[in-house]
């Protein structure tokens, strides 16, 4: 299947993947226009300015998330614009729509110093129930995220750190059931400290990981290193910093590889100084760290990719909805660590008797979103 030729084709064809309609889909007479705009929706704009915790009471902002992005770190494609980004925001909110009937605004933002946007997203945020930040670069995604989540009271969430986290955990859990290991006594290799991996790494500290050693563009980071930026100077706190030089050093005797980062950047020679039954996720996208073909030969137990043609899709779709759906139905104005874990360990349940070939749930699991959304609190 051309998948590419495919989506430009459906795109062209529809214009695009979302619209909007009417939540009261009877015929709308005389008398409900009257009602739902003038002179009785007056009414029912005095009544939130009294009180503006009615707002999603009588408005849609009880099921409407902000998709916000500024197109500075699109899929593998990089820094393309805040228009070129716009086709993955509508596909984020058709992820929303689809799995979890969360309303959702995809909203492309020319706009890329901190400042600009948090600016923007806070200007905007009374129109929305929840924010969802998108493609948004390292490291100005970490400061934009902080100050927008100190700043408003409604749940702010950046999907490429989290989400992703959230589901690589979920993939953990049950790898080390397949696997027979604990994580607790695991040595974990990252390679990639920025959003996703930076996130990945400080959720699997909170959850109690034996070793994680962080391996960047320019080798392991440690404390002797000079050139790291204040995300990654933060990352010393959760890293054994004890290694240091290549990602061939750091792999020796590693339990677990996480790639975030550039096709082929693990070799099946790296694979096999690893410890007994490696679990691999090769994450990055079009191409992953590792070929599945590869990671076999070299003798990987568990592999997961970020694509959905392999087995064990490691996508942050199959826990966002869920997470946002909680949050919206149960008035949590922050989605805490707490949150992640309870949600990475509800995910993984989902899978019974976890294999080699399914240690996550497929995104199309019907118990998936309901389950998610009971433990966001």
């Amino acid at each position: 299947m051309d998948y590419n030729k495919l989506a430009l084709d459906l795109h062209k064809k529809y214009k695009g993947k979302i619209t909007t309609k009417l939540r009261d889909e009877a015929e709308l007479d005389k008398t409900k226009l009257s009602a739902y705009y003038t002179p009785g929706v007056a009414a029912v704009s005095k009544a939130i300015a009294d009180d503006e915790n009615l707002l999603p009471t009588y408005t849609w902002t009880n099921n409407v998330v902000a998709v916000v992005s500024d197109g500075s770190a699109v899929l593998g494609l990089g820094n393309i614009g805040p228009k070129g980004s716009m086709p993955v925001m509508e596909g984020k909110a058709l992820l929303f729509k689809h799995f979890a009937d969360i309303d959702s605004v995809p909203i492309v933002l020319d706009a890329h110093s901190p400042d600009e946007i948090v600016a923007a997203v806070k200007t905007i945020a009374p129109s929305f129930g929840g924010i969802n930040l998108e493609d948004i670069a390292a490291p100005i995604c970490f400061e934009v995220e902080d100050r927008l989540k100190a700043e408003l009271d409604i749940p702010v969430f950046h999907d490429d750190q989290h989400g992703t986290a959230v589901v690589v955990l979920a993939g953990l859990i049950n790898a080390m059931k397949v696997v027979g290991k604990k994580l607790e006594d695991t040595k974990v290799v990252t390679i990639g400290a920025g959003a996703a991996g930076t996130a990945i790494m400080k959720l699997l500290h909170k959850y109690g990981v034996g070793s994680i050693i962080a391996v960047d563009s320019k080798g392991i980071i440690g404390d002797s290193r000079e050139d790291l930026n204040a995300e990654k100077k933060a990352l010393l706190n959760y890293l054994d910093t004890s290694h240091s030089g290549t990602l061939d050093d750091a792999i020796e005797g590693a339990d677990i590889f996480i790639g975030v980062s550039k096709p082929g950047l693990l070799t099946k020679e790296m694979v096999a100084k690893m410890a007994k039954d490696p679990v691999v996720f090769a994450m990055s996208n079009p191409l992953p760290e590792i070929m599945p073909d590869d990671a076999r030969a070299a003798g990987v137990a568990v592999l997961a990719t970020g694509r959905s043609d392999f087995a064990n899709q490691v996508n942050n779709a199959i826990a966002f909805p869920g997470i946002f759906r909680g949050a919206l139905d149960n008035g949590v104005k922050q989605i805490t660590d707490e949150h992640k874990i309870a949600a990475a360990e509800v995910i993984a349940s989902l899978v019974e008797s976890p294999t080699a070939e399914q240690i996550v749930p497929s995104v199309f699991e019907e118990k998936l979103v309901p389950a998610i959304a009971a433990v966001i609190r």
